[in-house]
């Protein structure tokens, strides 16, 4: 079996696959500061709920955008599980993507996971809508190149910077709003914060498919991506498996 791993900036999400599919996957908060035991003791606690046997586990690969998680995780694999893990960003790893931009080593290793488990999902040109504390749009070529992106401040972070720099707007959940014309503070906050980021998003995606010239589809994918179904007029998929998807994949091309 296979421990995929991908930490990010919120949240952390471990996968276990058992050679032919996903057999479960777990979410939890990011937190630099817990230790190989702190997510030991967590992954043993689920795994005899999901009765899961993780002495099968002979593999483990780990993306992570958090460098300062990335000791603990290393810890996890070779203490509890006796194996050392791959990370995305290791030297000589090997992904089967190019990287046309100026400054390749610049591009996240949570870009690259994204990219390529859409990329071996969908054919043809794509864009992948990543929503987390970034919102990132990347363009993946048909031959599976990552032509280069977009990164904007993601929705939560949006919403948590107008609460802290305004002094009477109240810190309220994100969600579609009845009306785009608020008629009080907090559905106004909403209809701004959720109708502009779909429209932010429907507009940059015009934009890039006017600039790339080819036809491109779009694959939304992160934590809040399920916010924005049925709203947005240009995605076309909603997938919240190819970041995990992509740890496998590059799993299999470097094992």
């Amino acid at each position: 079996m296979l421990l995929a791993i991908d930490v990010g900036n919120t949240n952390t999400v471990f996968g276990v696959h058992d050679g032919d599919s996903w057999i479960t996957q777990w979410r939890s908060a990011t937190d630099a500061t817990k230790t190989a035991d702190d997510h030991a003791a967590w992954l043993w606690r689920l795994s005899d709920m999901y009765k899961i046997d993780l002495s099968q586990i002979k593999g483990c690969i780990i993306s992570t955008v958090v460098p300062q998680a990335q000791f603990n995780f290393r810890n996890l694999a070779r203490r509890y599980l006796e194996i050392e893990p791959i990370f995305v960003g290791d030297p000589g790893l090997e992904f089967g993507m190019p990287i046309r931009i100026r400054r390749p080593e610049q591009v996240g290793a949570d870009r690259i996971v994204s990219g390529l488990g859409a990329h071996v999902t969908y054919p043809g040109n794509l864009i992948v809508i990543d929503s987390g504390t970034a919102t990132t749009f990347d363009v993946i070529a048909e031959d599976g190149g990552f032509d280069g992106g977009i990164i904007s401040p993601g929705i939560n972070l949006s919403m948590r910077a107008l609460h802290e720099a305004a002094a009477q707007l109240p810190r309220i959940a994100i969600q579609k709003p009845d009306l785009v014309i608020g008629q009080d503070t907090v559905s106004a906050m909403q209809s701004g914060v959720f109708w502009g980021y779909i429209d932010m998003i429907d507009g940059l995606v015009e934009r890039v498919k006017k600039e790339y010239g080819k036809p491109m589809q779009v694959v939304a994918t992160g934590g809040v991506a399920a916010l924005f179904e049925g709203a947005s007029q240009q995605i076309d998929y909603y997938d919240q498996d190819i970041t995990i998807r992509g740890l496998l994949e590059i799993y299999k091309r470097n094992s």
